[in-house]
């Protein structure tokens, strides 16, 4: 199969979950035999393969509400027009991106729409943010030929409120054993020494609730921070005034260093995870996959995703109940804890394979190009 991959930052992963998705997908369906094509945005030296997949570097407008969508634009008009006739399917990331399916669809190319979370729901977006997204969602339905979900939250949510099927193909986690913690001692850490958040700073993400939790609580392990936002000054303000007064939280802004990274998850005594409107977070995956016992706030995707190890928290006031819990079986039952953990890596490595995610991939590939899924009869309409 010749796939196109659109509407992210493209390869090299170094930003989300789409970015990780792509990475890890894409290099096997070229190991596979298929070819990939992957959009990214420009880099100040490009590189024209990576893993297996050919790059295209293309600009895009700087600004939160016009940079995705932009680029997108662009790398469509490339697919039709400069190389038309060289891709079977396409595959466009995230459903604000599905106003240009038009443009696909006069061309003849097979797509499918992976539509992520519920957008609409992000405090980042205004009124107006919030609107495109719910209509995005609604021509995602009408155009695609097919939807991919990546949570069974997100397929339920289009089966009720559109009647839409959708492919249900989850995230991959990365199996890390045995780490050491020799880039953990600069810091300061030791295994199970400390609590730990890896978040971009968004309110759904629900950093400055676990934060001001925290510094309520009576804790004694320290709580590492991991992670910055690009457009949240104001929120990330809160979270350092109150780090400012807790000597107990450290702030350590993004980790690039991605062995540094996986030491940090893989020796934590408990991994707190805050986002909400997200189907199959690959940070909550990273974090099972590294044997990290796991407290998260109750959405039906973390409960999905983590089955019956894990912990959960609702608000702000249930974080120092839960961080208290959490320390005391560290003292009085060690093996109950390290068994909850074990049990999620146990899940990860069943559950979530990134072979068998790629695998999904090129099959629906190949019924995209089949015409097997072409043009599903939707309207698009709501239900409620």
């Amino acid at each position: 199969m010749k796939v196109a991959m659109i509407g992210t930052r493209g390869v090299p992963a170094r930003y989300g979950g789409f970015e990780t998705a792509i990475e890890e997908i894409g290099q096997r369906m070229a190991r596979d035999g298929d070819e990939v094509l992957v959009y990214c945005r420009g880099a100040e030296e490009p590189i024209v393969t990576y893993l297996g997949m050919e790059l295209v570097h293309l600009p895009a407008v700087s600004g939160k509400a016009i940079e995705t969508l932009s680029h997108t634009f662009l790398s469509i008009l490339d697919l039709v027009v400069r190389r038309r006739g060289s891709i079977d399917v396409a595959i466009v990331f995230n459903s604000a991106n599905s106003v240009f399916l038009p443009i696909l669809r006069l061309f003849r190319i097979p797509v499918a729409v992976h539509v992520d979370g519920l957008e609409w729901q992000r405090a980042k977006w205004g009124t107006w943010g919030r609107r495109y997204y719910r209509m995005a969602e609604a021509l995602a339905v009408r155009w695609a030929d097919a939807l991919i979900s990546d949570a069974q939250g997100i397929v339920d949510y289009y089966r009720d409120e559109f009647g839409a099927a959708s492919e249900h193909i989850a995230y991959g986690a990365p199996i890390l054993r045995d780490l050491d913690t020799t880039k953990l001692e600069p810091l300061g850490l030791t295994r199970h020494g400390y609590h730990l958040v890896v978040a971009r700073f968004e309110p759904e993400n629900h950093v400055l609730e676990i934060v001001a939790g925290y510094a309520k609580s009576s804790a004694s392990l320290p709580l590492v921070v991991v992670g910055s936002a690009p457009y949240s000054d104001e929120y990330t303000a809160k979270i350092e005034a109150i780090a400012a007064g807790d000597e107990r939280i450290v702030l350590l802004g993004g980790v690039w260093d991605q062995e540094q990274l996986d030491q940090l998850y893989a020796n934590t005594a408990n991994y707190l995870h805050g986002h909400s409107v997200g189907g199959t977070n690959p940070s909550l995956l990273r974090a099972m996959g590294a044997g990290c016992h796991v407290t998260a706030f109750d959405v039906s995707f973390n409960r999905g995703v983590l089955g019956e190890n894990g912990r959960f928290f609702t608000d702000e006031s249930a974080v120092p109940g839960v961080l208290a819990e959490v320390e005391t079986e560290l003292v009085q039952d060690l093996a109950a804890h390290e068994s909850r953990a074990q049990g999620l890596q146990d899940r990860a490595a069943k559950v979530y394979q990134w072979d068998a995610v790629a695998a999904d991939y090129h099959r629906l590939a190949v019924r995209l190009d089949n015409g097997e899924l072409r043009r599903p009869h939707y309207s698009g309409r709501r239900r409620s």
